[in-house]
This record gives structure tokens, C-alpha cells and sequence, in this order.
């Protein structure tokens, strides 16, 4: 049974933190999952290369004629602005709601479409961040230049995120740049195989894993095209995948009690460039956690909200 002290408070609370990054699909994931895999060493001592989870993309409705293919080819360079925001607020059984917010921060990006023997990796070099709370600003501040990579498919899945922070850059500031990029991940679009026109309607399948895994399903209308301009809306839906959440440090199990998290939005894409150009996408929900006594319980709300802009 998980008590009230002040030790199982401070797992609670920790969890808490864990849980809610996995929610909002921002999180670095626990130590196992951060662990690196194909470290570039000669890049950078702390650069990273972390996969993520296949794509299922599967075709709704093709849509009205004249259809066509959605060709994703991006080349030469592109600018654009990723900001991210998240607001947590997490509650152990009557005591004082606590807010895990993370401050809202902007990264500038410089994306470098793959040549065509570049193994299908976008590099990405970012520019000033800055953010809401000062004191990260001041943090992010030498993690100007830091570079990153996303390893694509021809249908704009992302199926590796690689990054490669300045040396001098402190803790807070990789965490936030991981988790802002981690979000562009998880809420990107993946384009079917066949011809489709305006109206179509196609669903993508993903697992999200960062201490707790999600099963996720990204519904995708085309509701304009112009040549390669597309404006696509979103509808995002998350589901647990088992009933309990395992505690960190072998502390227990949580029975997942409750659990909605889902959202919508609108991006547009050219199917030219490496990114999407402008579009906000928002994502939010309630959870509720208890110990398998019944004694402790865990409130949660999220919320957590995109932007893509061009400079």
C-alpha cells in the first residue's frame, strides 16, 4: 500500500512530473528510455539519437476529385519558429493542487532538407531561445547553435529524433529543447500512399513510451489544397494501454482510475519544406491515479499547446 508520508509524497510528486510528461508526448522519458542509442560521439560528448515508434497510417476516405499524391519532398533550407507550452496542475488526495507547468519557450529552427544520399535525416540548427520564465531564457541562452536531426520516411514519418546540445548548454536547457522537439514529434503528419483530394480523411497509429505507454490516434482531414500548400486538421485521441501505471524505483503500482487526453488543431504543410509552416495544435485532459488500497489518490490536468510560425 502506498501511504501518505512524506516519502511516498515525493514519488507521488515525481510521478506526478514523469506522468504528465508522458501525457503531453514531451517528456525525456524515463533513464532506460534516454538512454542513448547510436551516439554520434564525434558530433558532440552528449549528442543523442533516440527512435521513435513506428507509424500505421491507414486511408479513410479518399476525398473529392481531382485527387492526387501527396509527395513529400522537401529541399534547401526553411525557417520556422516551434513554440511549445504546457500547464500541469497535480493533486495528492485533499492536499494543495501543485502546478508542473513548463514555461512556454520558442525555438528558433533552421531546417536542412536531406540530400539524396543523406539517409532521409532533416537537420535542424536552432537559433536564440527564449522563454517565459527569464531564468530559462537566461539558460537557453548558451544552447544557441545546439543542432538536432529527424530521420524521415517518404511519407513524413519520423522514425528517429537525434540531438546534439552545446557542450556548455546547462540541464534545463536540454530538457526543455528535448521536450519541445519531442512534441513536434508526436503531433507531426504522416501522408498516405494513395491519390486523395480535398476532404480526405486518413488515421496514423502510435505508441507513445515515457513512463507510461499510450496508444494514439492522429485523425487527419485535408480541408484545402493548393498545388503543394496543404491545410490539414487534426483530431488527436491517447488511450493507456494497460489499467496501471508502474511507480519509478520498484515503489508499486498506480490503477489508472480515469483517463481522457485528446485534442485537435490545424497545420499547414508544403509539401516542399521539411516542416510545417504555421498551425497550432492543443491537446489536454484529465487523469486520476490511486494506490491499490484505495488510500492515496492522484489528480491530474493537462493541457499542452504547439505553434509552428514563419519568421
Amino acid at each position: 500500500m502506498i501511504s501518505i508520508s512524506e516519502t511516498s509524497t515525493q514519488r507521488l510528486r515525481a510521478l506526478a512530473a514523469a506522468t504528465a510528461a508522458a501525457l503531453l508526448l514531451a517528456g525525456c522519458g524515463t533513464a532506460e528510455d534516454d538512454a542513448p542509442t547510436d551516439t554520434d560521439v564525434s558530433a558532440s560528448p552528449s549528442a543523442i539519437s533516440l527512435p521513435v515508434t513506428p507509424v500505421t497510417i491507414e486511408l479513410v476516405d479518399p476525398g473529392a476529385e481531382p485527387r492526387s499524391s501527396l509527395t513529400y519532398e522537401p529541399a534547401g533550407e526553411q525557417s520556422v519558429v516551434l513554440t511549445t507550452s504546457s500547464t500541469v496542475s497535480q493533486q495528492i488526495d485533499d492536499q494543495a493542487a501543485q502546478d508542473f507547468s513548463t514555461p512556454e519557450i520558442t525555438l528558433p529552427l533552421t531546417a536542412q532538407a536531406p540530400e539524396s544520399d543523406a539517409g532521409g535525416e532533416i537537420r535542424l540548427r536552432i537559433g536564440t531561445p527564449t522563454s517565459a520564465d527569464q531564468r530559462l531564457t537566461e539558460a537557453l541562452a548558451v544552447a544557441e547553435g545546439s543542432e538536432a536531426g529527424l530521420t524521415v520516411t517518404d511519407t513524413g514519418a519520423v522514425t528517429a529524433l537525434s540531438i546534439s546540445p552545446n557542450a556548455d548548454a546547462e540541464d534545463a536547457a536540454r530538457a526543455a529543447i528535448e521536450q519541445a522537439l519531442n512534441q513536434a514529434v508526436y503531433r507531426s503528419i504522416s501522408f498516405p500512399s494513395e491519390d486523395v483530394g480535398v476532404g480526405a480523411v486518413w488515421t496514423t497509429e502510435q505508441q507513445v513510451v515515457s513512463g507510461l505507454t499510450l496508444n494514439q490516434t492522429t485523425t487527419a482531414t485535408l480541408r484545402e489544397r493548393d498545388g503543394d500548400r496543404l491545410t490539414i486538421d487534426l483530431r488527436i485521441d491517447q488511450t493507456p494501454e494497460s489499467a496501471t501505471l508502474e511507480l519509478p524505483d520498484d515503489a508499486g503500482q498506480l490503477a489508472i482510475d480515469t483517463y481522457t487526453m485528446s485534442g485537435s488543431g490545424t497545420l499547414e504543410f508544403d509539401l516542399g519544406r521539411s516542416l510545417p509552416v504555421s498551425g497550432e495544435v492543443t491537446v489536454a485532459g484529465e487523469q486520476q491515479y490511486s494506490d491499490p488500497e484505495g488510500t492515496t489518490v492522484l489528480r491530474q490536468d493537462i493541457s499542452d499547446t504547439l505553434r509552428w510560425s514563419t519568421p
